[in-house]
């Protein structure tokens, strides 16, 4: 694949992405989180299998930058989801 296909499909995803998670209804934002936070772990091992496989520094660069994102996101997606689902708990506190 040439460099612009790359860059059309990454443009087009990114689109797309934002298009379905912004339709999503705030009572499924918990459930949505959950199976978001087992793909980024995927995205993760993917980045790191990567990053394995690079051959020049420009590709050592971006792949070490791609896990260090996408741990920021598992770790953030995790957070984010604990915090919600604290809301769901009552004011008794944890027993």
């Amino acid at each position: 694949m040439t460099s612009m296909a790359i860059l059309t499909i990454f443009i087009l995803s990114v689109f797309v992405g934002f298009e379905v998670v912004s339709k999503v209804s705030t009572t499924l934002h918990t459930p949505l989180m959950s199976g978001a936070n087992a793909i980024h772990g995927i995205i993760l091992i993917g980045a790191i299998l990567v990053a394995a496989g690079a051959e020049t520094t420009l590709e050592t660069t971006l792949a070490i930058l791609a896990v260090v994102l996408a741990t920021i996101n598992l770790v953030g997606g995790f957070v984010v989801t604990d915090r919600m689902l604290e809301m769901f708990k009552g004011k008794g506190g944890k027993k």
